[in-house]
């Protein structure tokens, strides 16, 4: 009885192996392929990062695009970068990874405290303008002060605001960060600002009674710090021929731009404060009394 069951299990057997190199024999077989819905039922951390932060990793590729395959069958499914990013120069960087720590997220960037090349191959503006304009700033790498891509710090995390009334945020109205030295504005820059370093021009010119108190500092002083304009600018020659000959400097009677028209006296008081002091005339000595002599 069981050696008859085990002869009728036979053909079965033989069809079944004959069936199943028939099918592996046939290339029009279709083969099974992964999808990113596959994916997710065993990598739950790569595809929640690329739906936070995956940028173009998101809405440009899938994770096939990235991973060709899956072990057994390929063997290292974890592409190189330049496998897609060629053709600028950044991409040329050896060791993605040091920068973009996880690949799923490519645009969360951190830096260690030394690093400045890799910026240099995308930021040439800012590395122009560092070297062009020499300052501190020069000599420190880039990620002293951005230690994550993107990250701009308050200027007042290393230096002190000139006065209470500037803020962290107002810096930037004149002090460029890549080149602070070169102070520049525009016209309608708080005077406030200016007083916190030139504070005794702004008090002689708020105190000033003329016309030019009502003015703001960068009228005159126009869009870059130390900018002093001619008096003639504004005012031409406005005196007749003989006087400009005489007094070539306008400054000669109007004293200085924030203190206005304390003109012929102080220029007397001048005058006479630097003239060498005229000897002191002899006092008169007075007339002698008459002595009375008394009658014997």
């Amino acid at each position: 009885m069981r050696v008859a069951r085990l002869i009728n299990l036979i053909p079965a057997f033989v069809l079944t192996v004959l069936v199943g190199t028939a099918m592996a024999a046939d290339p029009a077989q279709p083969v099974a392929k992964l999808t990113s819905a596959d994916c997710v039922k065993c990598h739950e951390a790569p595809p929640r990062d690329i739906a936070a932060n995956g940028g173009k990793h998101k809405t440009e590729v899938t994770c096939q695009d990235c991973h060709q395959g899956h072990p057994p069958k390929v063997k290292h499914p974890i592409p190189q970068c330049n496998m897609c990013h060629t053709d600028k120069p950044h991409f040329k960087l050896q060791g993605c990874l040091g920068c973009h720590t996880n690949p799923h997220t490519p645009k969360i960037i951190k830096f260690g405290n030394n690093v400045t090349d890799p910026c240099l191959t995308c930021h040439t503006q800012q590395i122009q303008q560092l070297r062009a304009n020499p300052s501190k700033h020069t000599a420190l790498a880039c990620s002293f002060c951005h230690n994550v891509h993107g990250f701009k710090p308050a200027c007042t995390k290393c230096h002190n605001s000139h006065s209470a009334d500037i803020t962290a945020k107002d810096c930037s109205a004149c002090h460029k960060a890549h080149q602070p030295k070169n102070v520049t504005y525009k016209s309608d820059i708080p005077p406030k600002y200016c007083a916190a370093c030139h504070k005794r021009a702004y008090t002689l010119l708020s105190a000033s009674p003329f016309k030019h108190s009502k003015l703001s500092c960068a009228y005159c002083h126009k869009d870059k710090h130390k900018t002093v304009p001619q008096c003639t600018q504004c005012h031409g020659k406005p005196h007749a021929a003989a006087i400009h000959a005489k007094f070539t400097k306008c400054g000669d009677c109007h004293n200085i731009a924030h203190d206005l028209n304390h003109f012929v006296q102080d220029a007397e008081a001048k005058k006479a404060a630097a003239a060498p002091a005229a000897p002191a005339a002899p006092a008169e000595k007075a007339p002698a009394k008459a002595v009375k002599h008394k009658k014997k």
